[in-house]
């Protein structure tokens, strides 16, 4: 399945990134309750679960906060213009979004959530970090101002697609050069495409850094 992933301290669960497979990862992995999403960019993979979230909406009783850059909500707009038209929809049958530019940290529920700028090609895309756990995929680019924000991790999830350069992604061989920079005390790449064969790729990690899986839990 397409990447995303759920942050859940105490009673708070903040996803990061609604796939096409959103649905099917909730029930899959018992989600019943979300307190926001964040988005780190708007490309299909990473948004296109947003209208799942409709259910949300229904069993909490509440419009879904959804944060992200100001470019990232306008498209949001844009995809799910169906939702933003005014029109009124008394069946449930379209999501309810509270849209929400992030500018600097938020507090959401009981966890505290800070935007990271990277680059995605000729794009943007917009890491979180959540005390010592951050989470940055679709990156080819760090700015150093943005790395010093990384530091003293304890878990890092970074995107690495494949071994061969990539123009908008980083290679294998580049997200261990930034983790090598930033010294987490542990590592996981995500967002690998099929030249990943897992168990042997695995192998060949150094010591601290693994590839990610489906249904993967961190305790941080």
């Amino acid at each position: 399945m397409r990447t995303s992933v759920l942050v859940h301290s105490n009673s708070s669960n903040i996803l990061i990134d609604a796939p096409p497979e959103l649905r099917l990862q909730c029930i899959k992995n018992n989600v019943t309750k979300l307190d926001a999403v964040l988005i780190t960019h708007a490309h299909a993979d990473h948004i296109f679960g947003l209208d799942d979230i409709r259910r949300f909406n229904i069993v909490q009783r509440m419009d879904m906060p959804i944060y992200g850059t100001a470019s990232t909500l306008d498209t949001i707009r844009n995809v799910f213009s169906y939702v933003f038209n005014g029109e009124r929809d008394s069946g449930g049958f379209k999501p309810r979004f509270s849209l929400n530019v992030i500018h600097g940290s938020v507090k959401i529920g009981n966890l505290s959530v800070a935007p990271i700028e990277a680059i995605h090609g000729d794009g943007q895309v917009t890491g979180y970090r959540f005390e010592k756990f951050a989470y940055i995929t679709d990156v080819n680019d760090i700015p150093a101002e943005s790395l010093e924000k990384l530091r003293g991790l304890d878990v890092l999830v970074l995107g690495a697609l494949r071994y061969i350069p990539h123009a908008k992604h980083f290679s294998i061989e580049q997200a261990l050069s930034i983790v090598e920079k930033l010294r987490p005390h542990k590592a996981y790449f995500t967002h690998m495409c099929h030249d990943i064969e897992h168990e042997e790729a695995n192998r060949k990690l150094p010591s601290g850094v693994e590839f990610a899986f489906d249904g993967l839990m961190i305790e941080v």
